[in-house]
């Protein structure tokens, strides 16, 4: 329970009787009005002694009333509504100082909610929310130091070996292309970093055209071919000559990222399936583009996270990529009004299916 602290910022008492004074002096001016009536009538005849002195008591009686419901009305205000305005206050400005984890309790326990309780709910579901964010922003921040000390240390290692004018040539080109490789990791993730930025920060969509999304695909996969003839990897594919209307550079951050891990998981010797066709469904209709490959596989833990940014199914880090390709492509599809599901089992490969609808 917070404990209510005043807030000198606020120059008015938290239980001020002004307005309620004046209630009660409207009520008292009231009972006055009447009791001057009744004393007027009792002086011309109309009402008798006795019949004044009970008036008389009964005036007293709602002027004593009228004061006690007017405390009682203050001390219902305070508990209801000051007093949890406080706490309300109190918990902001531990949230402003970096506590998330400041919860303010219900009002009361019933299934009954004022809006007051709405109020504290939404306060919590918003504490919760920042928490989460920050979160992962410590674990943005943790990933990123990581995946750039790797390469940084593998460059200044190597960079300074090099110095040695003693180093035979052949392994001078070895080293040489070790930092190559090393400085394309650091540029692969910081280009990565940029745009998953720009996807979520800016929303930008881009500008729409109509192309042959089959085509498109044919071209990603020819970007492989290489790590694909090195690892004896057979492409296959059904895909039907289907015309979508999309920002085209934007698919390509999509078909890039996914057939990049088909081929990096898959094993040697292994099929790259690529699927594409119309879905019919009572008045809906889109597309489907499912790719899968033989690899590893994925258990369910590691599905729940495989979207989750610099989650790496491999936590020692050892391989290649640096966890973000896939965030990159849940945040392309959730742009573009798509879907994208995964279904994988250990050692029995995976397969990613992407549903689109603007077809032409």
């Amino acid at each position: 329970m917070m404990k209510t602290v005043k807030d000198n910022r606020i120059t008015e008492r938290y239980t001020s009787f002004k307005e309620y004074a004046v209630l009660l002096l409207v009520l008292a001016g009231f009972n006055g009005f009447h009791m001057w009536i009744y004393q007027a009538m009792y002086q011309s005849g109309l009402l008798r002694e006795n019949t004044m002195t009970v008036i008389n008591i009964l005036g007293l009686y709602v002027m004593v009333m009228a004061a006690i419901a007017v405390a009682i009305i203050g001390l219902i205000r305070y508990h209801f509504f000051i007093n949890p305005m406080i706490r309300l206050g109190k918990a902001a400005r531990e949230i402003a100082k970096g506590d998330f984890s400041i919860r303010v309790p219900a009002l009361r326990r019933s299934k009954r909610k004022s809006f007051i309780d709405v109020l504290f709910e939404d306060f919590n579901s918003m504490a919760a929310e920042l928490a989460s964010i920050e979160t992962l922003k410590n674990d943005f921040i943790a990933n990123v130091s990581h995946e750039l000390k790797t390469p940084l240390s593998v460059i200044q290692t190597y960079s300074k070996a090099l110095q040695d004018e003693t180093m035979p040539q052949e392994q001078r080109r070895e080293y040489t292309q070790t930092i190559i490789d090393a400085a394309q990791k650091l540029s692969i993730l910081i280009t990565n970093i940029l745009k998953l930025n720009k996807l979520e920060n800016q929303g930008i969509v881009g500008e729409a055209k109509p192309f042959n999304l089959s085509e498109q695909i044919r071209r990603c996969v020819l970007m492989f071919a290489d790590q694909m003839e090195q690892k004896r990897i057979c492409f296959e594919e059904n895909m039907d000559e289907i015309s979508v209307c999309y920002n085209e550079n934007l698919l390509e951050i999509v078909w890039n990222n996914l057939i990049s891990n088909a081929v990096k998981f898959s094993n040697p010797g292994g099929v790259l399936f690529i699927g594409l066709k119309e879905i019919r469904e009572a008045n809906k209709k889109y597309i489907r583009v499912s790719i899968t490959d033989n690899g590893c596989g994925m258990d369910v833990n590691v599905q729940k996270r495989i979207f989750d940014r610099f989650f790496q199914g491999d936590t020692s880090h050892s391989g290649t990529g640096n966890g973000l390709g896939l965030a990159l492509v849940k945040k392309t599809v959730d742009l573009l009004g798509g879907t994208i599901m995964v279904e994988s089992k250990p050692g029995q490969g995976s397969t990613f299916t992407i549903n689109l609808k603007n077809i032409i």
